[in-house]
């Protein structure tokens, strides 16, 4: 790719994260656009400036900015059922106190550019703090999860990209792991049983999102 198409697909990925910023602000969200990761990771600690509880829904969007060690650094208790040094038997309780934690920070599965988010989830935790509980809620969305389709579409993302990869990443026996497919299984391990989609912002919760002109997570 030349220099001249580069500078191209820079104007169409901003124009489209912007784009999304402003249906998203329509539909009551307090969204921003952030033009590389840096910028996304220095608006999450502004965001959760002061918090003394900061809650991670296990987002590789999120862990790929690296603001978990910023906000223990500062002193904020960390809540990331995702992390190493929590034991199997505690990583329910840390769940639960994720629901009601100053600050609470996870990804999403697709946006919408007509302002519609959409995460699907296995045990539900990530999507319930999504919604209401956290005393700010912060979602962080990069540019490829992006959908032009609608609600459908965003969907169909989740089916065919996040899902099979997650289940690759977590060692997930299902079928979309060997097949890199979704099959609409009965697994045990199956990740999809819970499907939100926050056509507003709910009316009672504080809730930022970052669109970020960067690829991030699956």
């Amino acid at each position: 790719m030349n220099a001249t198409t580069a500078a191209l697909h820079a104007q169409i990925s901003e124009r489209k994260c912007r784009r999304t910023v402003e249906a998203l602000a329509r539909h009551g969200f307090a969204a921003r656009y952030c033009a590389t990761a840096a910028e996304a990771a220095d608006a999450l600690v502004e965001l959760g400036a002061g918090a003394k509880s900061v809650g991670f829904g296990g987002s590789l969007s999120v862990a790929e900015l690296g603001v978990r060690e910023r906000f223990a650094a500062g002193g904020a208790e960390i809540l990331d059922h995702s992390a190493p040094d929590v034991p199997p038997e505690a990583k329910t309780a840390v769940m639960r106190r994720q629901q009601t934690c100053d600050v609470f920070i996870c990804g999403v599965n697709a946006v919408t550019a007509s302002g519609e988010i959409v995460n699907v989830d296995g045990v539900g935790n990530r999507v319930a703090a999504s919604i209401f509980g956290p005393g700010r809620i912060v979602l962080v969305a990069g540019r490829n999860k992006i959908v032009e389709g609608g609600v459908a579409e965003a969907l169909r993302r989740v089916k065919d990209v996040a899902a099979p990869g997650n289940t690759i990443r977590l060692n997930k026996n299902t079928p979309c792991a060997r097949t890199g497919v979704c099959s609409d299984c009965d697994s045990p391990d199956r990740i999809c049983r819970v499907t939100v989609v926050m056509d507003r912002k709910p009316s009672r919760s504080d809730i930022a999102v970052l669109v970020v002109d960067a690829d991030l997570g699956l």
